[in-house]
């Protein structure tokens, strides 16, 4: 395939890719594969995760907003609908399992590199284009999605004992796949005949959220709070 006809997002794919490696192989990740992860660092990561997707859903109101089209802003809207009403329940309902309450969770306070990453994206979204919206959300879905169908794969004979076999069902799921499928789709078309001065700035953009990615795993697993 010649370079000029790759869509944009190889190239984010394949200029990302190490990143995500290091993210997959990180022992947090590595830990909830093989179900070795400690209690306390995932319980650690329900709370600091709750209070992520209050911030990412907010992410769907301005797509709402920033759309060209009704169509586009439909599907926002669904998102939007969808996150708000029935992900974040189902946060809240497997949260319980693991004896933490609603209080808890929307009590906890965003330790420092969840405050930052959700903060880069929200300042990118109200004051970008659509494109720059997407751009910086889309390393979450899509690296959520990858990482739960390789780990469903690469420990399929320890699923039915692990602790943590729903939270790769869930994010191995074709239902889950589609949100990041659809923005793939759409950064795509929106990305079609961009000058590079454009689309390096979203690269960048994917980028740096991607590396949140991995300094979220981190923060999770080390339990970095605020020191002071």
């Amino acid at each position: 395939m010649e370079v000029d006809k790759l869509l944009f997002t190889d190239r984010l794919y394949e200029s990302s890719k190490e990143i995500w490696e290091k993210s997959y192989q990180h022992p947090f990740v590595q830990g909830i594969g093989n179900g070795t992860l400690d209690e306390d660092k995932f319980l650690y990561y329900m709370k600091q995760d709750y209070v992520y997707l209050i911030d990412y859903v907010k992410l769907f109101a301005i797509g709402v907003q920033k759309s060209h089209n009704l169509e586009t802003m439909e599907q926002f809207a669904h998102l939007l609908h969808e996150h708000l009403h029935f992900e974040m329940e189902l946060h809240r309902q497997y949260a319980a399992e693991f004896g933490i309450t609603r209080k808890e969770l929307e009590q906890t306070e965003p330790a420092p590199v969840n405050l930052a990453y959700t903060r880069y994206m929200l300042n990118v979204a109200q004051n970008g284009t659509l494109t720059e919206l997407i751009a910086a959300l889309l390393p979450c879905a899509w690296h959520y999605a990858e990482t739960g169908k390789r780990l469903k794969e690469q420990y399929k004979d320890r699923l039915e004992h692990n602790p943590y076999k729903k939270w790769i069902e869930t994010y191995s799921s074709e239902q889950f796949g589609t949100l990041g499928e659809w923005l793939i789709d759409l950064l795509n078309e929106l990305t079609h005949g961009k000058p590079e001065r454009e689309l390096a700035i979203l690269e960048k953009h994917f980028l740096i959220t991607s590396k949140y990615e991995y300094l979220f795993w981190e923060m999770n697993y080390h339990k970095q709070d605020w020191e002071i």
